[in-house]
């Protein structure tokens, strides 16, 4: 087994045999094939280190035939979390799936670890160890209670889901490695084994920036997808157009699990606009809305969920503070619509990113290949979505 460290994507891979064949850097970005997605404009990154502070950390798992799994972590800024919260709040667009910590974010509003992403039944070993980290950390040796986050999606096509192969180390190696900079997309990290509208999904990433007279704010927004539906890029009817779609051909059961939309989305949102937890609830509802720009058909199946949290100093909750009463600034209530739409936009291209940056993927008996870029792009001239 051989531990790599890329600095440059803040990732950790762990290979023991054959490596995937492409490489996710050969692979294109939304922006790149001219797909402009809303009205807004991208921040210089393009991912959610574009707002100030958030720091991104992954641990990829290849191994042998069958173990392609991993976990994203997402740091909100590089202090004590559990001494500085941030504000929260989380969005459920379907139900059915396994977010630790969520009670306790509705309840009181906050966030207080880092927001770790990985395989549905890794769970409770990763927040376990998500434990571990944060009482370890210094300041933290009075700490009797922490509420770890946790979100998953299952990956249990491509990986053993059930030889439940992420250790502690692979946790903390993802949250050692969190940094700002670019983010490594495709499928690495939580999305190395997940699988979207029938191609290899992954994680995703982009954000958006308001103009200074409407605050100036950026949001950001990155994805773990692993769910389906019908296809669309930018309103284009791509899944359509590859024949390969939720429904196809239902009626004469020729459809494959490849046109399921069973699966899962998680979408973590991240802004530095001073927003309190019911204005990030909302924010995280309109996440939910670009997922289903791109095509989502929500199903029964698919555990859908947006997590939004501000890094805003004038609204974070420190545990020291023991007074009364808590002062804050924050935005208006009239003045989130442009937040909202840079969150739809940003939550819809991130989807786009995780697949187009995803690789052909086999694991576990079973290939699932990448979305081919090539048609794509004739798809989106013939639909005048790119010339």
């Amino acid at each position: 087994m051989v531990l790599r460290h890329c600095a440059a994507f803040a990732t950790f891979l762990i290979l023991s045999g054959p490596a995937q064949a492409a490489s996710p850097a050969a692979r294109p970005r939304a922006p790149d094939l001219g797909i402009k997605v809303g009205v807004l404009p991208a921040g210089p990154l393009d991912a959610i280190t574009d707002v100030a502070g958030v720091a991104v950390g992954q641990t990829t798992i290849v191994r042998g035939d069958n173990i392609r799994t991993g976990v994203t972590a997402i740091v909100p800024h590089p202090g004590n979390l559990y001494r500085d919260k941030v504000p929260a709040a989380i969005s459920v667009g379907n139900g059915y799936g396994k977010l630790t910590g969520v009670t306790q974010v509705d309840e009181l509003g906050e966030i207080e670890t880092p927001i770790l992403l990985t395989s549905t039944v890794a769970v409770p070993r990763v927040a376990d160890a998500l434990i571990s980290y944060m009482l370890a950390l210094p300041g933290n040796e009075d700490v009797l209670s922490i509420n770890p986050v946790v979100g998953e999606t299952n990956d249990g096509y491509l990986n053993d889901i059930r030889g439940r192969h992420i250790t502690p180390e692979d946790v903390f190696a993802a949250l050692k490695s969190a940094r700002g900079g670019p983010v490594e997309e495709g499928a690495v990290g939580a999305g190395t084994g997940t699988i979207a509208f029938g191609w290899k999904g992954g994680i995703g990433t982009a954000s958006r920036h308001l103009p200074a007279g409407l605050g100036g704010y950026t949001v950001g927004v990155l994805v773990q997808t692993n769910f389906g539906g019908v296809l669309s890029i930018a309103g284009a009817p791509v899944g359509v157009e590859l024949g390969q779609y939720y429904l196809r051909d239902q009626a004469s059961n020729t459809g494959t699990r490849r046109d399921s939309a069973d699966g899962s989305c998680m979408m973590v949102v991240a802004t530095d606009a001073p927003l309190d937890a019911r204005e990030l609830k909302r924010l995280a509802a309109r996440a939910l809305l670009g997922m289903a720009r791109a095509g989502s058909s929500a199903s029964n199946g698919s555990g859908d969920y947006a997590i939004a949290f501000s890094i805003a100093p004038s609204v974070r909750i420190h545990t020291e503070d023991k007074g009364l009463t808590r002062k804050s600034e924050t935005v208006t209530t009239l003045s989130t619509s442009p937040l909202f739409e840079a969150a739809i936009e940003a939550a819809e291209e991130a989807i786009y990113n995780s697949m187009l940056k995803a690789t052909t993927t086999t694991g576990n008996g079973h290939t699932i290949e990448a979305l081919p870029v090539e048609r794509v792009v004739q798809i989106l001239k013939e639909h005048r979505v790119t010339r």
